[in-house]
């Protein structure tokens, strides 16, 4: 998979792409479902399935504040390479981002290579003031010779799954409602120096305590606590980064 620093940093030879918008924080069922279709779309137009998302949460430009993650950065690159996507943009989103209209980002994408079309859910939008819609992007789409493809969201057991749920399982200790919700075990990744694991990111984490966990698939306790990990049983592990999956 190629990862790219921002759509301006697309080149021809990435095209024709065939792209998603999002922050896909969590890379949870949800998203798995929509990066199946991102990969059928994409196939049936020769394009490169690509994803675009951004180097932190939007929430910290919009409201000035950001949920804690659900996976670390480099997690989601590895989740999204396996997922088959070919291209990732990570773009920095800041208040130049924020303003620049849905058919001037676009614009930007065409800049760059060619774009095959979008993929979207019906509550999906992206552009100042989310006037990227797919009925507007549609009409872009028909104006510039892109497709917009609109699929229905991800349900599970009549409900749309959704980050902020498996934030408040994570938060309630629910491990095993999260677990459900995101299709894997509740991950955290770090740099392990004696014994703490330095997670780099504000990342949502269960209530203080002591959970079974596995470490680099070892057997290991994880002691959480003033919002810090340190491994309370420390599996024979180098010093250096490492994949923590807590056990419901």
């Amino acid at each position: 998979m190629d990862v790219v620093a921002g759509v301006d940093g697309l080149r021809p030879e990435h095209g024709p792409i065939f792209a998603v918008v999002g922050v896909f924080d969590g890379l949870h069922r949800g998203h798995a479902y929509l990066l199946e279709c991102l990969v059928d779309e994409a196939a049936r137009r020769s394009a490169q399935p690509t994803v675009i998302t951004f180097d932190a949460h939007p929430d910290e430009v919009l409201t000035g504040s950001a949920p804690p993650l659900l996976i670390h950065p480099d997690e989601r690159l590895e989740r999204l390479a396996e997922a088959g996507v070919r291209v990732t943009v990570v773009q920095h989103f800041d208040e130049v981002v924020r303003q620049t209209p849905y058919d001037a980002f676009v614009g930007r994408i065409e800049d760059a290579t060619s774009l095959a079309g979008l993929l979207m859910t019906p509550d999906a939008a992206f552009g100042f003031e989310r006037r990227g819609t797919p009925d507007t992007l549609a009409a872009l789409g028909r104006e510039r010779g892109f497709d917009v493809v609109v699929v229905p969201p991800f349900s599970l057991e009549g409900r749309a799954v959704r980050s902020a749920d498996i934030r408040s399982a994570i938060a309630s200790g629910d491990l095993a409602g999260a677990e459900r919700l995101l299709g894997r075990q509740v991950t955290l990744r770090g740099t392990l120096r004696d014994g703490t694991i330095d997670l780099g990111w504000p990342m949502a984490l269960p209530p203080d305590g002591d959970y079974p966990c596995l470490v680099d698939g070892a057997p290991a306790r994880l002691t959480i606590g003033g919002g810090q990990a340190r491994l309370a049983r420390s599996p024979e592990v180098d010093p250096g980064t490492v994949l923590v999956r807590l056990l419901a």
